[in-house]
This record gives C-alpha cells, structure tokens and sequence, in this order.
C-alpha cells in the first residue's frame, strides 16, 4: 500500500491511497471543518465525507503528472516504469504547477 499527502495551498487537503483494490481519495477532517475557507481540489473531487473510489488513478491526479521530456528525466532519474503512475505522482508532484501538490505519507 502507498499514500500520499494531497496539500492544496500547502495546506493537507486529503490522502490518497493506492492497494490491491484500487485508488482512494479521502478529504481531512480538519480541511472539511474549514469548508467554508476550504476549496475542493477538483471539480471531480467535490468536498465530503465519504472517500472517493477508482480502480485507475483519478483523472485529476493523473494529470499533475509530468509528460514529455521532463516524464524522460523523472523515469531515468530516480528508475521508475512511466506506467507505475502513483510511483511516478510521489516522485514527480511535490513541486506541481498550480494549488495542489503530492507529498509520500509514510
């Protein structure tokens, strides 16, 4: 099982969690608390209580991914397959162009 801190605005929004039954996205307490102040992270992740479900990576997660030469650099660098797209996200995402940005949860 992997994890993943999902922070929107460097602020811990929900983990994401991939296991031998797919992918989960489960927002934090606390970022629901705060929903007023608090935005979704996505318009396919709206805000609730319930864990989202997927047996492939979400869209939304899947597009933080790199492409191109810098998905090269990221599968030469640190010798993960393009196809293992969690190793890649943990690898690649922590410094993502926008809000949301992907920390590993030991």
């Amino acid at each position: 099982m992997r994890k993943a801190k999902v922070l929107y605005q460097d602020e811990w929004a929900g983990t994401l969690t991939e296991d031998e039954e797919g992918y989960h996205f489960q927002y934090e307490y606390e970022y629901l608390a705060k929903a007023k102040k608090n935005a979704s992270i996505s318009l396919t992740l709206p805000l609730k209580k319930e864990a989202f479900h997927s047996l492939i990576l979400f869209p939304f997660f899947d597009g933080l991914i790199p492409e191109g030469w810098i998905l090269d650099i990221v599968e030469k660098s640190w010798k993960i397959n393009v196809k293992d797209r969690m190793g890649v996200l943990l690898v690649a995402c922590k410094d993502c162009i926008g809000a949301v940005s992907i920390e590993p949860l030991l």
